[in-house]
Order: C-alpha cells, then sequence, then structure tokens
C-alpha cells in the first residue's frame, strides 16, 4: 500500500494553507482500480470529516501536557489541555457536496502529478507516490 500524498495552496502565495499530509492509498475498497475526480474528491472529503470527528472526541479527554508540550503551545498562542465538547456536527455528504460545486464554480483547481484535472468525471490513476494538489483562487474584488 502506498500512500497520497495531499497539499492544499492559494494561488499568490509561496507558502502552502496547511502543512502537506498523506492518507493510505489505496483505501482497501479501491482495490487498485481507477476511479474518477469526482468519487477521488469525495473520499479525500470524507476521510478528512472522520479524522475531524476523530480530533474532537480526543478534545474531549483532559489531557495531562508535558513541559515541552506546553512551551510549545506557549509559542503557537495556544496552550490545549482538552477536556472540551464542542459539538461540532459534520454532514460527510453535504461537506462532499460543497466541495464538488466549488470545484465546478472554479473556486479551486486540482492537480494529479503536476497534472491540471478539469473534468470531475475523467477517470484518474493514482500511483503509490501520487500527490493532489488542491489550489485555492484567490477572488478579485474591485470597482
Amino acid at each position: 500500500m502506498g500512500f497520497l500524498t495531499l497539499s492544499a495552496r492559494v494561488a499568490g502565495r509561496r507558502r502552502p494553507l496547511v502543512p502537506d499530509w498523506q492518507m493510505p492509498w489505496p483505501p482497501d475498497e479501491a482495490g487498485g482500480e481507477g476511479l474518477t475526480l469526482r468519487e477521488l474528491i469525495t473520499r479525500i472529503v470524507r476521510e478528512e470529516v472522520q479524522a475531524f470527528e476523530k480530533r474532537q472526541e480526543e478534545r474531549k479527554l483532559v489531557r495531562i501536557l508535558t513541559e515541552t508540550q506546553i512551551e510549545s503551545g506557549l509559542e503557537k498562542g495556544r496552550v490545549d489541555s482538552g477536556g472540551r465538547n464542542l459539538h461540532q456536527k459534520v454532514d460527510a455528504d453535504a461537506a462532499a457536496g460543497t466541495a464538488l460545486q466549488a470545484f465546478e464554480d472554479g473556486l479551486y483547481l486540482v492537480f494529479l502529478d503536476d497534472e491540471e484535472q478539469r473534468d470531475l468525471d475523467k477517470q484518474v490513476f493514482l500511483q503509490h507516490d501520487s500527490k493532489l494538489t488542491f489550489v485555492r483562487l484567490a477572488l478579485l474584488a474591485g470597482a
């Protein structure tokens, strides 16, 4: 099994929107077959919703922080020992729908292994070391 590296950037900025992250690929149900860009984006959104829900569950627990964790938190401007229930619900289907609509509306671009993907229904093939980059476009405002 390989890993799919994900990157999120904003057009016109040097630094990434968030640090790159990886997810195991292919998932067990994929079986190494091709899938459409629509299916790929939907799977990624669903994985991220699950990861968000897991982080929320972990924040419910109060943790004892080490001195290093406290210092790191102070440098970032926030020391968090958990113990909160934020009650944030995310509908994975709605989140995937929003991501797909945003792509269709041209709010972001998708590059798979440095090749722009323009069609949600076109089949894409991932390698064991593929990189998927989302580039959020900055909207221009003016008179």
